[in-house]
């Protein structure tokens, strides 16, 4: 990739599409990230000084649309959005189900509801697992020692003999939620071996809808996208 997919853009943000397989924001020396790609977009626009302020992120195998702030007031008014749950995401995933068994048969859940659970991050195997509620009076012990509660709705939009297909509704953005939640209900990503049970490949997951308010004009922005990368097989 080495030009970006641009969805929208002014002089406060730009609004993008994320491939799979590409990072948000790296520190790793001769590897393409978004921030990179984009910095390098505004240079050759010789519009002045390039800034790229990263306001949410996306896992690196995970495909989708994301908002990058062009300047720091931009970069702050995005992220108090994000840090008081009014920057909208919605992400596609399709999953594996147990041969044989209905999404609500393999999960003891309904094909509509939330999922509430705790995570904690290994920061050593950059992975996270959900954990046991903690009690009332360990709750701030435990989030400072990487223990958070992780919130999200989803809805089965579309059944298949061996794989679901949910519409997700993020609530918190905990490392890797979206996989582990899903992977810990019994139904991991198609095609996530970090998580799941795929030996190789790219999970089927989409972050195909973002809104937010501008950060200037005050305008409600929406964003969606169709999914590319669901070709992945369970």
């Amino acid at each position: 990739m080495t030009q970006p997919e641009i969805l929208y853009e002014d002089a406060q943000l730009i609004v993008c599409y994320k491939p799979a397989g590409i990072a948000t924001q790296t520190k790793k020396l001769g590897q393409k990230d978004m921030v990179s790609i984009l910095l390098n977009h505004i240079a050759q626009e010789g519009t002045g000084q390039p800034f790229i302020g990263v306001v949410h992120r996306l896992d690196q195998p995970v495909e989708g649309v994301m908002v990058f702030a062009k300047t720091k007031q931009a970069a702050a008014k995005l992220s108090a959005q994000m840090k008081d749950h009014s920057f909208g995401k919605k992400y596609y995933a399709r999953v594996q189900l147990t041969e044989g068994k209905t999404f609500a048969e393999a999960t003891g859940h309904a094909t509509e509801g939330t999922l509430r659970d705790w995570m904690q991050f290994d920061r050593k195997e950059n992975k996270s697992c959900v954990v046991e509620q903690p009690r009332k009076e360990q709750k701030n012990v435990n989030s400072k020692n990487g223990v958070q509660e992780a919130l999200l709705d989803y809805r089965v939009i579309k059944e298949e003999e061996k794989t679901a297909l949910l519409d997700i509704t993020l609530h918190t953005g905990r490392h890797h939620q979206i996989r582990v939640q899903l992977a810990h209900l019994g139904t991991p990503i198609c095609g996530d071996h970090k998580y799941g049970k795929a030996e190789r490949g790219t999970p089927a997951l989409c972050s195909y809808h973002i809104d937010f308010v501008h950060p200037v004009s005050g305008k409600e922005m929406t964003y969606e996208i169709s999914p590319r990368n669901f070709e992945t097989e369970c």
